[in-house]
């Protein structure tokens, strides 16, 4: 294992929030048992969150509030899925009903972000003052979002404004969200959700899909016309059943599943919402679940891991045909700070303690492609 030590000097940083690709979390990531512990840990350790929600949203912290003992109960180390506000204990620090209300409320919900943070902090990119820790912000839905597109302000009320929150707190990640799924108003629901999703792939943003995840079961049925309490129905609106409930029914409780709160629906969506929201956060700390960044057929393949980072970090990079490959760091000021080659080692350990605390661009160079992606050092 390589070791390269970086001595950077200080650097003004400007505003900087773009990814190189958008991160979807969808029904896909809730295989629970598919996130290694090292992820888990990782995402406790570095993650700070402030979670805005009404009643559906609480579906989320509901579901991670009854995870811990289920997983405990299946003998994974005891309260590794613990969270609390402030990361008591080494709990994950997640602030529940940090902001009041809503993204259905603006601007209340905009004006509650800022006051939450405070000023921004150039050096950082987050708020200051007691919540200055923060680096995660998530807001959820109520029912709202099927309004927000027949009158035509989805974008100017939600997805314009998270984008000028991302932009003035850039040392923050910010979570977007689709709304719940709602039967009644398919057609506009339906329509209003895809907006968000095409949104967040077009501009690699993270999206956390509440709805696509309430639309699917554990066994990766899709339910097209389900509605948020996991009711499913017939094209021509004729009941047909819950798909939660028949799933719960057919397999054992505390084994396959557990029971715990969910506003408005049944604890195995809640469950489903649980197992995404600790796949999202195992991502954002720096987890790669297909173990190797996008690249082209020929370019190197580049992670990161942890990310966000206290400075020392694992780089791990395969070069394609034992091609040579270059490593170049930059600053968000688009400055040089380091490059080397890098030989056929698969892994490198990097510190960068001795840089500002900030964003910096990693990128590696091989014959046929290159490939970049970003680590955040706080």
């Amino acid at each position: 294992m390589k070791k390269i030590i970086l001595f950077c000097s200080l650097a003004m940083f400007t505003a900087f929030q773009v990814f190189s690709q958008p991160l979807i979390i969808d029904h896909t990531g809730t295989k629970i048992s598919d996130i290694p512990e090292s992820a888990i840990q990782t995402a406790r350790q570095y993650l700070h969150i402030a979670y805005g929600h009404t009643s559906h949203g609480s579906q989320l912290t509901d579901g991670m509030s009854g995870l811990v003992a289920f997983m405990n109960g299946l003998g994974y180390p005891i309260d590794l899925y613990a969270w609390n506000e402030g990361g008591t204990g080494g709990a994950l620090d997640l602030d529940d009903y940090a902001m009041a209300g809503d993204v259905g409320y603006y601007p209340d919900w905009v004006n509650n972000t800022r006051a939450y943070l405070g000023p921004v902090d150039p050096a950082t990119g987050r708020g200051t003052g007691d919540h200055a820790d923060v680096n995660v912000i998530i807001w959820s839905w109520c029912g709202q979002i099927e309004e927000k597109y027949v009158s035509n302000a989805l974008f100017s009320e939600y997805l314009d404004p998270m984008t000028q929150l991302e932009t003035e707190y850039f040392g923050i990640k910010f979570i977007y969200m689709t709304g719940h799924l709602d039967h009644w108003d398919d057609a506009n629901n339906k329509a209003a959700n895809q907006v968000v999703r095409n949104y967040c792939q077009e501009n690699n943003k993270i999206l956390y899909d509440f709805a696509d995840i309430e639309s699917w079961d554990p066994d990766s049925n899709y339910y097209q016309y389900s509605n948020d309490d996991c009711s499913y129905y017939s094209a021509g609106g004729d009941y047909l059943g819950n798909w939660a409930i028949e799933w719960q029914t057919t397999h054992p409780v505390n084994i396959d599943w557990y029971d715990c709160g969910a506003a408005h629906s049944q604890p195995l969506n809640a469950n489903q919402k649980a197992y995404a929201a600790w796949w999202l956060w195992a991502c954002l700390a720096g987890w790669n679940p297909t173990g190797t960044a996008e690249t082209g057929n020929d370019s190197p393949e580049i992670s990161v891991f942890p990310n966000p980072s206290d400075g020392k970090f694992t780089l791990t990079c395969s070069p394609n045909k034992n091609q040579p490959t270059a490593l170049e760091i930059h600053n968000v000021l688009g400055e040089k700070v380091f490059s080397s080659s890098v030989d056929q080692q698969a892994r490198h350990e990097i510190d960068l303690s001795g840089c500002s605390k900030g964003i910096y661009v990693i990128r590696l160079h091989g014959v046929s492609g290159s490939h970049q992606l970003k680590i955040v050092l706080q």
